[in-house]
């Protein structure tokens, strides 16, 4: 790692420094010393675990119907129409047929809405619904067999798969254990054979119809569109979409598109392929993937795309999200609303989704939008939230009096903390009590109140440590200077609540060795940021960054996918990030406040409110501290190192206790 500028260390020193382990437990000691690591993941924790115990779930289901709802919820864990939206056509139609089930009831645009019960109930008498004859596999074998025997199982990516009439039996490799058998009648055929050719039509048409729209575009047009698509995968969080069975992805295993694995102008992302490709070539799904991202991304920009994750990526899903969308911006007094689109076509789509990113910007300032992130499929779905409630300001309350009575303030709600802070800045700038300064001490109290009174496991906020090197390198214009900044160049504080050490053994050591790595995490997150709000000079652009978040967010059942969620039993979580003014340049995502649980329920919307309003103090009091450092007053943030973690969470006696063994 590179020391920050204008401190010499010889490069000896510095691969000493290297190798000498940060870890709290082991702080001070030779890194990769011991004899074993001191935890093993286990390779089935995570999502694989999950999907298991889904499986074995259903396979006690007393219906296949019963199974289907176990399946399509991942039992409880995610919202049923993410996993109906991601099914191919003859699929829809099998649900149809048999269950009458459907992601999308032609009489109300917006169901199934992500909150709503997992689909439809069955129709009794149909094939496995409940009260049918026909039952689970196994079930009485006196009735008439049945005209076709599907079958239905889970695979490994966690998508329902389905044996359709006239398809093969599903590979029990894709699966989680055995597919269960669901039987057909002569009815269920023949009402499949009708969705299946609705189905096809409708494709056909919508296939047309994004074809003539590119076509539109010209080839000045679609290079843009490509270029924009391509910028939006290497930029984006991972994501997982689907053309029926093709799955396009700059997510882990065989990656698609341009992201962590795939450079880009990679031959093998299906973007760049088209680059030169004539446009009579394109495929039938490239053609929709363009047409859909670029829906996507005109209604609400790159992170738009994570609320198809896990979907099929079909105009007819693009209509149902930008619908969504459209009923709860529209439930927000205000300008006249935002007219339905009419039709489905992409002309129409296009101006919907225009629409909706101008009513998205007027927002600000009379609504809060923010995300709900279902973590077994990395889905995300944009709400509006309520108006501020009792809980929120109880959470409130907490956190402005804890502060009152912990720093050189007086007032006892976040509003009149934040004017004494502006009135008075200087003291940020200032040692207090423990800390070299009292924007340190500002920090580490909101981080601590904020635990305490959200019942949090961990809280955490993160910022950089030189104000002074930033503006510097910002006056110089020396974009690649911050651009090679390494991560120890950005901190992170990280509190855990001592009853936080149950899910950690019960140890002092593992639950500061947990924050450290959080912290460390938290700072590679401002560092993955803080490029993406410079000029687009080469070297920005050469450098991995991602678009920094605007909205806060709720996480549910965060530790299945992220092998740090998984390790440190990170479930559920709350963000709330933030922006920051450096010398009159706005840095989105400089700072957050982030909460989570390893246990217990999930934080909800008024949880949000609260957190989110304390978040803004903590940014508001860093753009305050840095106009001091464009003014001239030295400000450094030196705690909240390995060291500092190890202090504060295991106490000043086992520190000393392991500093005397260090030395």
């Amino acid at each position: 790692m590179k020391e920050p500028a204008g401190r010499h260390e010889s490069r000896r020193a510095a691969n000493a420094r290297k190798r000498i382990s940060r870890r709290p437990s082991r702080l001070g000691t030779p890194a990769g010393a011991t004899a074993k690591p001191d935890r093993v993941s286990d390779p089935d924790a995570g999502f694989p675990a999950l999907l298991g115990r889904v499986w074995q779930q259903a396979v006690r289901a007393a219906t296949p119907r019963a199974a289907l709802d176990v399946l399509l919820t991942l039992d409880g864990h995610v919202p049923a129409g993410v996993q109906l939206r991601a099914l191919g056509m003859a699929e829809q139609a099998a649900l149809a047929a048999l269950f009458g089930v459907s992601w999308h009831d032609p009489d109300t645009p917006d169901a199934p809405d992500a909150r709503d019960a997992p689909g439809t109930p069955g129709t009794p008498g149909t094939p496995g619904a409940p009260g049918s004859p026909a039952g689970p596999a196994g079930a009485d074998q006196t009735e008439p067999p049945a005209a076709f025997l599907g079958q239905i199982g889970l695979t490994r990516s966690g998508r329902i798969a389905l044996r359709t009439p006239g398809a093969r039996p599903l590979d029990p490799r894709d699966l989680v254990g055995a597919a269960l058998r669901v039987p057909y009648d002569h009815t269920a055929l023949t009402a499949f054979g009708h969705h299946l050719d609705h189905a096809r039509t409708r494709h056909a048409d919508s296939v047309a119809d994004c074809r003539a729209w590119l076509s539109e575009q010209g080839p000045t047009g679609r290079t843009a569109l490509l270029t924009q698509a391509r910028e939006a995968a290497l930029r984006t969080a991972p994501f997982v979409l689907h053309q029926e069975d093709t799955q396009y992805t700059n997510f882990r295993g065989h990656n698609t598109l341009t992201g962590k694995t795939l450079w880009p102008g990679h031959p093998d992302c299906a973007l760049s392929a088209l680059q030169h490709l004539p446009f009579d070539l394109w495929s039938d799904q490239d053609v929709q993937l363009v047409v859909c991202l670029t829906l996507l991304i005109h209604s609400a920009g790159f992170g738009r795309i994570e609320e198809a994750n896990g979907t099929q990526l079909t105009t007819g899903h693009i209509a149902y999200t930008l619908e969504r969308a459209r009923r709860a911006y529209n439930a927000v007094p205000g300008p006249d609303p935002v007219p339905a689109a009419a039709s489905q076509r992409v002309a129409d789509l296009d101006r919907l989704a225009a629409q909706l990113r101008a009513r998205r910007r007027e927002l600000a300032g009379h609504a809060q939008l923010y995300r709900e992130i279902h973590g077994p499929l990395m889905h995300k779905v944009e709400r509006v939230a309520a108006a501020l409630g009792a809980p929120a300001r109880a959470r409130e309350d907490a956190v402005a009096h804890h502060l009152s009575a912990r720093l050189p303030l007086t007032a006892t709600t976040l509003d009149g903390l934040g004017r004494e802070l502006a009135a008075a800045p200087g003291w940020l700038a200032r040692p207090h009590r423990t800390f070299a300064t009292g924007l340190e001490s500002l920090v580490y109290e909101s981080v601590a109140a904020t635990a305490d009174a959200f019942g949090a496991d961990f809280a955490m906020s993160r910022g950089m440590r030189s104000l002074p090197d930033l503006v510097r390198a910002l006056r110089g214009e020396n974009w690649a200077e911050i651009c090679d900044w390494d991560i120890t160049r950005f901190f992170c504080c990280v509190v855990p609540r001592p009853a936080a050490a149950a899910h950690f053994g019960h140890s002092p050591a593992a639950l500061a060795d947990a924050a450290w790595a959080m912290s460390s995490r938290m700072q590679y997150n401002s560092w993955h940021f803080v490029a993406s709000n410079l000029p687009r000079v080469p070297e920005v652009v050469d450098r991995d960054h991602f678009v920094p978040p605007l909205l806060p967010d709720i996480a549910f059942f965060s530790d299945q996918h992220h092998h740090g969620h998984v390790s440190n039993h990170v479930r559920f979580c709350l963000r709330s990030p933030q922006s920051v003014t450096v010398d009159g340049r706005r840095f989105d995502g400089f700072t957050d406040l982030r909460l989570l649980r390893c246990a217990g329920d999930p934080f909800d919307e008024q949880d949000l409110l609260a957190a989110h309003r304390v978040s803004a103090l903590i940014a508001h009091a860093t753009s305050l501290a840095a106009r001091l450092v464009a003014g001239g007053t030295p400000l450094e943030v030196t705690a909240f190192d390995a060291g500092w973690h190890q202090r504060a969470v295991t106490g000043p006696a086992a520190a000393s206790g392991h500093a005397r063994r260090a030395s």
